[in-house]
């Protein structure tokens, strides 16, 4: 056997022996790459909470949908509640991205407003499972800082339109443009919670962005410049 051999098979062993249990729960199929399981849980974990009516999802449904055990799933996330941490780090990764280049190519801050609603509200129906994230309905039994970490995301939200509509204030001459920007982005950001619980609690059936361009109309009107 040439050395290059050996030192894969050493290689190929020490992995063997530190993810030996997993290997065997998983009848000896191909192991994962470092992080793919990482990335499988989560995927698993948002799927199973697209299911309309889902209660509680228990670290032993999750494994038995993986085909692995808890102990595995235990070995790349401390706690349940890390897990969902990595949902909302990519629903904030995923949102706040786009807001970032919203803010960046959009100059007319009306459209800059209306497209941060419509792409909030389209992320939240491509993601049924990140929607139920989102509006608490999945994190009703679990620890409470995922709720504050999700508050402080639509507290973000409000000040990306408190900061467009002020623009707007200004440019219209409004005599009280800060109060009138915080009053405003309140009500919009209360009307995209509520359609994403709607869709959440309607099974998935509401869509989010129904007549949107209609509600956009009547809260950021064509004539506010």
């Amino acid at each position: 056997m040439s050395s290059s051999a050996s030192s894969s098979t050493a290689a190929a062993s020490t992995e063997a022996a530190s993810e030996g249990a997993e290997s065997t729960e998983s009848g000896g199929r191909k192991r994962p790459r470092p992080g793919e399981r990482r990335v499988q849980i989560l995927q698993a974990l948002a799927t199973m909470l697209e299911q309309p009516g889902a209660e509680r999802v228990t670290t032993a449904a999750l494994a038995a949908r993986l085909d692995v055990s808890e102990a595995a799933l235990y070995r790349h996330f401390a706690s349940k509640a890390q897990m969902f941490e990595g949902l909302i780090e990519f629903i904030e990764q995923s949102v706040f991205g786009l807001v970032n280049q919203l803010g960046e190519r959009e100059p007319d801050p009306v459209l800059r407003s209306r497209k941060l609603v419509t792409l909030l509200l389209q992320f939240g129906e491509k993601n049924p499972g990140m929607a139920r994230v989102m509006v608490g309905d999945a994190l009703v039994y679990e620890n409470e800082r995922l709720q504050q970490r999700m508050n402080l995301f639509f507290d973000k939200i409000e000040s990306a339109l408190r900061q467009n509509l002020r623009e707007i204030a200004v440019l219209s001459s409004a005599t009280t443009p800060t109060v009138d920007a915080q009053a405003d982005a309140s009500v919009i950001t209360a009307f995209c919670m509520g359609r994403l619980q709607r869709f959440a609690r309607s099974g998935f059936k509401r869509s989010p962005s129904e007549n949107l361009d209609h509600g956009l109309r009547l809260l950021l009107p064509d004539g506010r410049l």
